[in-house]
């Protein structure tokens, strides 16, 4: 997600910098080359030896005779985005004065001047986050389009974002955006249908396929909406679900007004009706009878006939003639633009081999379900360009 990537590191005086250690090397397992940039504030928290050991790079800690701010980031500068994490109060209302009198704010200056993507990720004590003075400071810089990684307020403190949405901030900074202004909803991960208050039926889909197209379509500037039973995500507008019926309410909802939908759920065929109350263990036989549940895809369909829909097809024991069969099945009945299709044996693991299926084209890919998610936004960015 940041493979060649560089990204010069501002470091400033919260006692978040000392995250920034495993931030760096973070962003380094991500790909990124890294070179950390120091106000004073800093140095008494988090030791340049110590930055100088996780980015692999001599550490600025002044601004001297070599002119280090430009050649950082200047206009043919070294880095592609400079990410000011951890970011004080006072760095912030400095960066919207356009006061550098540190290496940090001189960066920031130099970079907004030079057209380098900056992202900035506060931490400090929450009565100071909601200071009008740091509020306003935050609205204007964001309107010279600098990218803010919201903090976790908590305790009592504006706390630093995770390294995870932090470096998911950077990449969509540094990355082209050929989804910029669309709004792409993905389905994602299982659901499950109650039988009792404490029985479910579900299946083994863990939603690694539908959150890392999610995380690629963010990345590549898409206004991206989630619906699935997991948590909130810091990159994405979420819709809870559990159940298939409350999963299709949710997504023909999000899709009245999406550019795309990639429906990656694996979403219960059959649903039950729930009994109130627990259904006794004994030895005699008990049968369910099961409803089929209607096709999401089909209801989308009809909802917005326009609308480009990506959908997934998982056959079991098949080889690749009946998965790209099924596949084209799935593609002509609903009109889509393309499908996924794999063997269901990859379900909840890392690594995938998926075949993606158009009316014309069949092409493969194999690796990491990040990288296959990366591969269905590019193709979903193709189909809207």
């Amino acid at each position: 997600m940041l493979d060649g990537v560089n990204v010069a590191l501002g470091v400033t005086g919260s006692i978040a910098a000392v995250k920034t250690v495993e931030l760096a090397h973070e962003l380094r397992r991500r790909g990124a080359s890294v070179r950390a940039v120091t106000t004073g504030a800093a140095e008494g928290i988090v030791h340049p030896w110590a930055l100088e050991f996780a980015t692999d790079n001599p550490v600025v800690t002044e601004i001297t005779g070599s002119v280090e701010h430009v050649e950082l980031c200047g206009r043919e500068g070294w880095a592609d985005v400079l990410l000011v994490a951890p970011s004080t109060a006072n760095t912030v209302g400095k960066i919207a004065a356009a006061v550098d009198d540190t290496p940090v704010t001189t960066c920031a200056t130099t970079a907004l001047g030079a057209g380098v993507p900056v992202v900035v990720a506060p931490a400090m004590h929450e009565p100071m986050y909601d200071h009008p003075g740091v509020l306003d400071a935050i609205e204007r810089v964001e309107s010279w389009g600098v990218d803010f990684v919201d903090p976790r307020v908590e305790e009592g403190k504006a706390k630093i974002a995770t390294e995870d949405a932090i470096a998911l901030a950077t990449a969509r900074a540094a990355t082209p955006d050929p989804l910029a202004d669309e709004r792409v909803v993905v389905t994602s991960g299982a659901t499950t249908e109650s039988i009792d208050p404490i029985r479910t039926l579900s299946n083994r889909a863990s939603g690694k396929t539908g959150l890392a197209v999610a995380r690629a379509s963010y990345v590549r500037g898409a206004d991206v909406t989630v619906v699935h039973d997991g948590p909130d995500l810091p990159y994405a507008s979420v819709h809870p679900v559990e159940s298939a019926a409350e999963m299709l309410a949710a997504t023909l909802d999000a899709v009245a007004d999406a550019d795309a939908l990639v429906s990656a759920a694996a979403i219960s065929d059959y649903t039950i009706e729930r009994r109130d109350s627990k259904i006794r263990s004994g030895k005699e036989r008990l049968t369910l009878e099961l409803e089929p549940t209607p096709k999401l895809v089909d209801e989308v369909r009809e909802a917005r006939p326009d609308l480009p829909i990506v959908g997934f097809k998982a056959e079991t024991g098949g080889d690749d003639e009946g998965i790209v069969a099924a596949a084209r099945q799935l593609l002509g009945r609903a009109g889509m633009a393309f499908v996924v299709g794999n063997d269901a044996s990859v379900m909840a693991a890392d690594r995938t081999r998926a075949l993606l299926v158009r009316d014309d084209d069949v092409s493969e890919y194999e690796g990491e379900k990040s990288g296959l998610g990366a591969r269905i936004a590019d193709e979903l960015a193709a189909d809207l360009s």
